[in-house]
């Protein structure tokens, strides 16, 4: 006989084992979820049908959700649900959700070629701690949090190696009196955003007097024992791009442009997915790899030259 429980008490249940497994930051994001999307809507049931869910759905498209977030949040729903069915707290119920064709591709931000050698030049002379970090996002596709948390002894200037090993980011913590946010160091995202990522020729050229002199346990960031968070030098970020008189863009955005250079030089696809610390390469492909009208006609010519 199975036993009708409430979703909020399987909820409870269900974090207290998965907390086991996962990063800190992973359960951080989970929770958020559910406090925010989750338990306001399904806390109270003992059941849960797939219509109830695509109704849900539908209603966080209208409220403005992205697909992405409204994926998220059914991931960790249906791993709730499992874990009801198999606890015997709930029956098994089949869910299959369905989203209506999301008409309008999502176009990335990307420096153009011109605003980048802009940057980088302003940059080899106008040299900050923190300026090197955006030069060293450009030359090498880091994500801010990587960037953060890198030190002057993950830059090995003998090998001309960047060592990417950790990251730092602000987590939402959902705790039992009161929501606060704290700072982490912990891992990169995947086990594929451990990499290594040799460095330009240029960058080389920038680091070397440098790593003569610096404390190698220091941030590189600051040049001080302690780092700066994502957030901080987010904002850093937006006024050093007003004061070149250039158009905001994420600093997301960086990451975008150093990956679409590469693509432009026609490096293998493999390749960079694997500098980008991306876990597939079909992420790769799917954010850069655009042919242009040229690329395609290139492509039917190849083709009809064969048949011929």
């Amino acid at each position: 006989m199975i036993a009708e429980t409430r979703l909020s008490g399987i909820v409870a249940l269900w974090k207290e084992d998965k907390k086991q497994y996962v990063k800190r930051s992973t359960f951080a994001a989970y929770t958020l979820l559910i406090e925010n999307h989750i338990l306001p809507v399904f806390g109270e049931t003992t059941l849960v049908e797939e219509q109830d869910v695509q109704t849900f759905v539908f209603r966080k498209l209208n409220e403005g959700l992205s697909h992405k977030t409204i994926k998220d949040i059914l991931i960790v729903l249906k791993m709730i649900l499992r874990f009801g069915v198999k606890n015997q707290m709930m029956e098994y119920r089949q869910i299959d959700i369905k989203f209506p064709t999301e008409r309008n591709n999502h176009s990335i931000d990307i420096l153009s070629r011109s605003h980048q050698k802009q940057i980088m030049e302003y940059i080899q002379s106008h040299f900050t701690f923190k300026n090197l970090g955006i030069y060293i996002c450009l030359s090498a596709g880091m994500r801010i949090g990587e960037i953060c948390a890198l030190t002057w002894d993950d830059l090995d200037v003998e090998n001309g190696i960047i060592h990417v090993q950790k990251t730092i980011q602000r987590i939402y913590i959902v705790g039992e009196s009161r929501k606060h946010t704290e700072v982490i160091l912990d891992t990169p995202k995947t086990k594929n955003s451990i990499r290594e990522i040799p460095m330009t020729k240029d960058l080389l050229k920038m680091l070397r007097p440098i790593k003569k002199i610096v404390n190698g346990c220091f941030y590189v960031l600051t040049n001080e024992p302690t780092p700066t968070e994502p957030r901080t030098y987010r904002n850093y970020y937006k006024q050093f791009m007003q004061s070149l008189g250039l158009p905001s863009m994420k600093f997301h955005g960086l990451r975008h442009s150093f990956a679409t250079r590469c693509i432009e030089s026609k490096c293998d696809y493999k390749t960079v997915s694997v500098l980008l610390g991306h876990s597939n390469i079909s992420t790769t492909l799917n954010l850069y790899v655009h042919p242009n009208l040229e690329q395609k006609k290139k492509c039917m010519e190849q083709m009809s030259r064969l048949l011929r």
